[in-house]
């Protein structure tokens, strides 16, 4: 849960600095941070995508494979779930909110939850905390989202700090319950040569690098769609690789 531990802690320190800080950051530093968070999201994303092929080059092929197949069905039945359009429509919300700008404590909870919360990588990160220890992709959001309460409590006041209570709750509770059951029942499934594990931190890798691009702004990606790959990857894995 380290992941958990060091979002919710740069939520409460990203507030802290905001209330004592008399002037917000100079846009060029907003501008660099902004940049130095998309390539490190982008790298780390593509560094567990390395870290989960293995084998000859033609296994690695096959894996290949499997994760665009899993990407592709898992994007099929986002869209049958209508995850991101529920995402926008609750990000949507959040931010009609925020433009009213009401300084209530209890209206700056309920908007910085909802923001971080949603946020694929608090999804993302939190299944590969629990499944692998791979917690860069939640220190990625922690840094995000540290910067963001600096600007909210200067609307909200102390009450967009509170949010870590949710963030740590949705994200600890995931990793836990991936470190608890999913990864056992990957382990006792997988393959002699190849690693259920490693199918989902391929597949994964891939979503967490395309948030990269949606900070970078380069292209919008619906990678709550995308979501249910996570469970596509290591079921096509076991089935076809056998």
């Amino acid at each position: 849960m380290l992941g958990t531990f060091i979002n919710a802690g740069a939520i409460l320190l990203g507030g802290i600095l905001g209330l004592t800080m008399k002037k917000p950051l100079p846009a060029n530093q907003q501008s660099f941070l902004k940049t130095a968070l998309a390539v490190f999201t982008i790298f780390f994303g593509l560094r567990l995508v390395w870290e989960g092929f293995n084998g000859t080059f033609r296994q690695i092929l096959a894996q290949l494979g499997i994760m665009i197949l899993a990407m592709i069905l898992g994007r099929l039945t986002g869209r049958l779930l209508h995850l991101q359009q529920t995402s926008n429509r609750l990000g949507q919300y959040a931010r009609t909110r925020i433009a009213a700008a009401r300084r209530d404590v209890s209206e700056g909870f309920n908007v910085c939850a909802l923001l971080f919360c949603l946020a694929p990588l608090a999804w993302l990160g939190s299944v590969h905390d629990g499944l692998s220890g791979y917690f860069y992709p939640l220190a990625a959001k922690a840094v995000m989202d540290g910067l963001a309460t600096m600007s909210f409590v200067k609307m909200f006041g102390w009450g967009a700090m509170m949010s870590a209570l949710p963030v740590f709750a949705l994200q600890g509770t995931l990793t836990l319950l991936c470190t608890r059951y999913a990864l056992p029942a990957l382990d006792a499934h997988s393959l002699v040569e190849h690693s259920l594990v490693n199918s989902v931190n391929a597949t994964g890798g891939i979503l967490i690098a395309c948030v990269g691009l949606l900070i970078f702004e380069l292209k919008k990606i619906p990678v709550t769609d995308y979501l249910p790959s996570l469970i596509f990857a290591p079921l096509l894995t076991w089935l076809l690789m056998r």
